[in-house]
């Protein structure tokens, strides 16, 4: 399946492609914005571009869909669905705080209910990331639980609140 380009009123979310590693990286090596995912920040470009081959592998597989979000000709963000119906999403942090995430992510949740075929769209959040589950709160997630240490992340654990959003 070609996967579509998805619009709102101020952006564009459109496939990942190979030529986005160099305007994602300065957000995958910001340890603000990677402060709770699930990778310690990127030190160099090259781990970049292998993050962005892998999300490619995964899309031609079927494992995951994986948007760049644009803000006219700016990328500013990254949005996809990994493992199904798990979504995951990252943003410049010099625009956190205008919406920005919010709009994508309706229009990316949309997409997996009315494209994908989801019935249900999963989130796992490190309860600390306030502002992340703010916003998936906001258009409708509503917590189903909580689990301590699910993940390692350079030798510190880190819990995990699960959301979902159901069609």
């Amino acid at each position: 399946m070609a996967l579509p380009i998805l619009t709102t009123e101020r952006l564009t979310l459109r496939p990942m492609q190979r030529e986005d590693a160099a305007a994602l990286h300065p957000f995958l090596s910001d340890p603000a914005v990677m402060r709770y995912w699930s990778t310690l920040p990127h030190t160099e470009m090259a781990e970049t571009i292998r993050w962005v081959e892998l999300s490619l592998g995964e899309g031609a597989a079927g494992r995951a869909h994986d948007y760049t979000v644009l803000l006219g000709a700016r990328v500013i963000g990254r949005v996809a669905f990994w493992q199904g119906d798990e979504i995951g999403f990252f943003f410049d942090p010099a625009l956190w705080g205008q919406g920005y995430a919010r709009e994508a992510l309706d229009a990316f949740c949309a997409f997996g209910f009315d494209t994908l075929g989801f019935t249900e769209i999963r989130a796992d959040v490190d309860p600390d990331n306030g502002p992340s589950l703010r916003v998936l709160e906001r258009i409708g997630f509503l917590r189903t639980g909580f689990a301590e240490k699910t993940i390692e992340i350079g030798g510190k654990w880190f819990d995990s609140v699960y959301l979902t959003l159901r069609r």
